[in-house]
């Protein structure tokens, strides 16, 4: 697979854009357990093109983390075309992607994000003006269409595609879903098999399992495979996936055996409850040097930033007599507080 002139391996794994997510140490963190491309949290062409201090942070890139993506969102042709320019310009991404997948009102209600799906000649205007405006590769992500009654993916994906994009990820659920019920990948399998399709196609959408990952390879024949909330408090996910379809041994049509399982590397709860700290700890680094000034609130910042991780980490699940404890360590407001409840949660299971 392909995109731009990033070559990659067999069946590789992606990690979602999210907000207030994919900030520079989560991405550096699940890049280390294997993912083979990450992309910023998304980022408003308004904001961008206005030089808001809080966006423009958001175009910190590491080499540690390429291929990396940039991912941009907005309604209004001039400002993602100066959106796209000001991104190539400053953060030299390997990518720029497109949000057209959003579903949130603050975002899809003003027309961005998946807002964009009921305004499909809009859409396309904007990502071929984009494409035409920038050296960098433009990919889009999506969703199937805005209601049960508009699945438009199949004739949009090939709109895109003629618009010059190098790859498509596509959400298999509707705006009007929003993240409930099952994502249905019949739709993205269907656009893969498109005999005219010869971009890549990114299925996303309820991959939590290795197991999950195989069938979407295998079944709906996509090029990779783009995880979202499930990378919550758990970055090392994409080792435990890349792990599991190696021990495949190239076959995805069939289950690994049980004793290339049972041989597969294993991370215990101290060592995963470790990365979490080093999360914690790259949080609060980031945010002084973004914000400077006061130190403690600063750290604050951190730990709430953190905290969304901590509470979804399935490390903590079937901890007996842990609600009190969770509690605990939700509301904590410094790094000394939290620690030794984390720490005290290390010893209870030692």
């Amino acid at each position: 697979m392909t995109i731009g002139n990033i070559q990659f391996r067999d069946h590789p794994l992606f990690l979602a854009p999210m907000e207030d997510v994919t900030d520079i140490g989560f991405r550096l963190l699940c890049k280390r357990f294997g993912a083979a491309m990450v992309y910023s949290e998304f980022v408003s062409a308004e904001a961008l093109v206005r030089s808001v201090k809080s966006t423009i942070s958001k175009l910190t890139i590491a080499n540690e983390e390429r291929p990396v993506g940039i991912q941009i969102y907005g309604r209004d042709v001039p400002q993602m075309v100066e959106a796209a320019r000001i991104v190539e310009a400053e953060a030299h991404p390997d990518v720029i992607d497109l949000n057209f997948g959003c579903p949130v009102k603050k975002v899809a209600g003003k027309g961005a994000g998946a807002g964009m799906l009921q305004n499909i000649p809009l859409l396309l205007d904007i990502t071929s003006q984009v494409v035409k405006a920038v050296n960098t590769p433009v990919t889009v992500k999506t969703r199937l269409g805005w209601n049960q009654e508009q699945l438009i993916i199949t004739q949009l994906a090939e709109q895109l595609q003629d618009c010059g994009i190098q790859a498509l990820t596509i959400h298999g659920r509707t705006r009007s879903q929003m993240y409930t019920g099952e994502a249905d990948w019949t739709l993205i399998g269907e656009v893969k098999n498109n005999p005219r399709i010869h971009i890549p196609i990114i299925g996303n959408g309820d991959i939590t399992t290795p197991e999950q990952a195989r069938q979407a390879f295998n079944r709906y024949g996509v090029d990779a495979v783009m995880i979202g909330r499930a990378t919550f408090g758990r970055p090392w996910i994409f080792k435990e996936i890349s792990d599991y379809l190696n021990a495949c041994k190239g076959n995805l049509a069939e289950m690994p055996d049980e004793n290339a399982l049972a041989q597969l590397p294993t991370l215990s709860f101290s060592e995963k409850l470790d990365i979490l700290i080093e999360q914690l700890h790259i949080n609060i680094e980031r945010i002084n040097a973004i914000k400077g000034g006061d130190e403690r609130e600063n750290e604050y910042r951190g730990i709430l930033h953190t905290r969304r991780h901590l509470a979804a980490s399935p490390i903590f699940k079937g901890i007996p007599d842990f609600r009190s404890t969770r509690i605990a360590m939700l509301r904590a407001e410094n790094t000394t507080d939290l620690l030794a409840i984390l720490e005290d949660i290390r010893q209870r299971l030692a």
